[in-house]
């Protein structure tokens, strides 16, 4: 699997690599049980404004009153809020990995993530990612959302590479995919140790 083109860059998801998914089916499960929300109804109203909340044309605010507080609620906005935020949990291993493979081969490291902004710039903030990471192309600041392509060349441009000189790393295979048909070289993200043994055979390997 190695090339002859240095890798120069790391394109990585945040959710489901990074961190927890941060508003993925499970946290929104346990949201519809822990404010006593129908799920189905809570579903349909969340899939309807999904995407425009993703790509930055929807609020935190305005996403929560047409999803949850089209009626009156016995907890508040800012309750919600705060228990959206708590679902989010680090991998520790996987942060510590790209620091070093940053570290040990000068790579840039730059996101390609669907998210609303609130919750991505929490993310971003609570978990230090600007630390390791150079650049966020988020769907909530640049107005295009996976599985669009344009996110991922819009990528390419602003880190001025070519598409040979990157590696995506991602836990949704469709996306996996698409970046593929870019030419991208491309991983779906399982776990720690198989990601780290296909970037090995990259020429990635932490010495």
């Amino acid at each position: 699997m190695g090339s002859s083109i240095p890798i120069t860059t790391l394109f990585l998801d945040i959710g489901g690599v990074l961190l927890s998914n941060g508003w993925g089916h499970e946290s929104r499960k346990l949201a519809a049980e822990t404010f006593h929300l129908n799920p189905l109804e809570m579903e349909e109203r969340h899939s309807l404004n999904m995407v425009t909340h993703e790509e930055g044309k929807l609020t935190l605010s305005e996403y929560l009153n047409r999803v949850i507080f089209y009626e009156k609620r016995s907890f508040t906005p800012d309750q919600f809020r705060e228990f959206m935020f708590r679902q989010t949990t680090p991998n520790v291993e996987m942060i510590e990995f790209i620091k070093q493979l940053k570290e040990q081969y000068k790579l840039k490291i730059a996101v390609i993530n669907n998210e609303g902004r609130v919750l991505n710039e929490y993310r971003i903030r609570k978990f230090q990612l600007t630390q390791f990471i150079d650049f966020f192309i988020s769907s909530c600041f640049v107005h295009y959302r996976k599985p669009d392509t344009d996110i991922f060349r819009l990528a390419l441009d602003i880190a001025q590479i070519s598409a040979e000189q990157a590696v995506y790393i991602e836990d949704i295979q469709m996306f996996v995919d698409v970046a593929r048909s870019l030419g991208i070289q491309s991983i779906q993200h399982k776990n720690y140790l198989s990601t780290s043994e296909i970037l090995n055979t990259m020429g990635l390997k932490i010495a």
